[in-house]
């Protein structure tokens, strides 16, 4: 999540690349009206990081994976997208 620092999060792995676009991410503003359509734009953008989604797939079969994001919804938020994308992988 933006503010706070790999080593003191304690974290394996941060894979950016597969965060939303600045773009994407602010017009999203967290409001829950545009989450269809920020899902579609978001996996649009997650077809580019094709390697990226493989590393995590194939790191999730050797341990557990957590999805960090600092929304406060839980439900309309990019974790939600970028998991449902990860399932289909399997």
């Amino acid at each position: 999540p933006r503010g706070i620092s790999k080593a003191s999060a304690e974290i394996d792995e941060w894979i950016k690349e597969i965060a939303p676009s600045t773009e994407l991410r602010k017009w999203f503003n967290h409001e829950p009206e545009k989450f269809p359509e920020f899902k579609k734009r978001y996996k649009e953008e997650l077809k580019a990081q094709t390697a990226e989604l493989k590393k995590i797939h194939e790191l999730s079969q050797k341990k557990k994976v957590t999805l960090l994001y600092s929304a406060k919804d839980t439900q309309f938020n990019q974790a939600v997208v970028l998991l449902e994308v990860l399932q289909k992988l399997k």
